[in-house]
């Protein structure tokens, strides 16, 4: 997957399409209302932004256009959480390992979880 950089605006956008999709605009303007102030001519440049970052596609039918996304979501996080990674960690895993664990409050099946992973790490 080639570099995409997605901002925070951007994100809530795509979250919008990756559980809904395809959405029309006006779909996706009713959902980002309910959870944002943003006017409808924002969102268009938002979905248009990301139509040129290739992060979108859209076909139209009749007088509307209905979206669907290009990339999974997943592809989408691994690239972010890399970049997080890089740019506060200094590419170093075991430091936000650390800080995630002291400074979060987890539950038992998550401490569990977290085991488990480390396990088949170590393995």
């Amino acid at each position: 997957m080639k570099q995409i950089s997605i901002s925070d605006a951007e994100w809530q956008v795509m979250n919008i399409v990756w559980d809904g999709q395809p959405l029309t605009s006006q779909e996706i303007v009713a959902r980002l209302s309910d959870q944002t102030d943003w006017a409808t001519p924002t969102i268009k440049t938002m979905l248009h932004r990301l139509v040129k970052k290739e992060v979108l596609t859209f076909e139209e039918q009749g007088n509307r256009y209905v979206y669907r996304s290009r990339v999974k979501r997943s592809a989408c996080v691994k690239q972010a959480s890399r970049a997080f990674l890089e740019r506060v960690f200094d590419s170093e895993p075991a430091p936000l390992l650390a800080h995630f664990m002291q400074t979060t409050k987890l539950s038992a099946e998550e401490i569990a979880e977290l085991r488990r992973i480390l396990d088949d790490k170590e393995r």
